[in-house]
């Protein structure tokens, strides 16, 4: 299968849905919102979104199954399946926070070995596929070289529906505050992902993440040279709602922290 072939029409589907949502900004109305669990939002946009990046995945590779958000196909369990989240960071998008874009990831047998996310306000094409380096806009990129915490700035997002671990998280953050450069809160996994794989980020960990949160950066973070893994170090990072992501360089200070106060015990 020609990995890269197919991340190129990926692209350009994800490009075009995402001008679909930027077309859409400023019009969605209140009545248009639907709160799908406690502070999980959705509006006609995201399922829009959805139908039109399904259809153009199944004309790019009719076999695959779906693993999708908003629910708009079926669930399938096919060796390739795609895994598509289509309005990473919803309420951003309903805010007028310019911060959301598309993510899409294929998976082979439960690896994953094609990731693209497109934000949608800049335009950022980020994309990588298993063996061929990650890529922005054309331009091949890399995980940044920092190596101590006190010159790292690094990404997280706050649990909003399961609080089970707030307050080891708090301890975690007090200590980042402390020990960092500084910590940013996109409220978009997807493109967190990409910031760490493109440099801007030196590292991120979140915890409540569905598996299109995370699928298409996942990849993306590891071509640019980076590391990814579930707050255990294991592998568990796509279906175990959490990740931890950075340059590779910071396991001892970085990681160790994260697994410290949130690893299982």
């Amino acid at each position: 299968m020609d990995l890269q072939l197919i991340c190129r029409k990926v692209c350009d589907l994800a490009k075009t849905v995402s001008k679909f949502i930027g077309e859409e900004a400023d019009k969605v109305e209140a009545d248009d919102i639907i709160t799908k669990y406690h502070n999980n939002l959705v509006s006609y946009v995201d399922k829009e979104a959805e139908k039109r990046i399904v259809a153009g995945l199944q004309d790019i590779l009719p076999t695959a199954g779906f693993i999708v958000e908003e629910e708009t196909v079926s669930r399938s369990t096919n060796d390739y399946q795609w895994i598509v989240d289509p309005l990473d960071g919803t309420t951003n998008f309903l805010y007028n926070i310019p911060s959301y874009g598309v993510s899409i990831a294929l998976t082979h047998k439960g690896k994953v070995v094609l990731g693209v996310v497109n934000e949608v306000n800049r335009m950022e094409c980020f994309y990588a596929w298993h063996g061929g380096g990650a890529y922005l806009n054309g331009r091949q990129i890399f995980v940044s070289k920092t190596d101590k915490l006190k010159d790292a700035l690094l990404s997280t997002g706050f649990p909003y529906y399961d609080f089970e671990v707030i307050d080891p998280y708090v301890v975690v953050l007090k200590q980042l505050m402390r020990d960092s450069r500084g910590i940013r809160r996109l409220g978009a996994s997807a493109i967190d992902l990409c910031y760490v794989a493109c440099g801007r980020y030196d590292g991120f960990f979140e915890h409540s993440l569905q598996p299109w949160d995370v699928a298409a950066g996942s990849i993306i973070v590891q071509e640019a040279g980076g590391k990814v893994c579930d707050f255990n170090g294991e592998n568990n990072y796509i279906f175990g709602f959490e990740m931890v992501a950075h340059n590779g360089n910071m396991n001892n200070e970085f990681f160790s922290l994260i697994h410290k106060h949130l690893g299982r015990k």
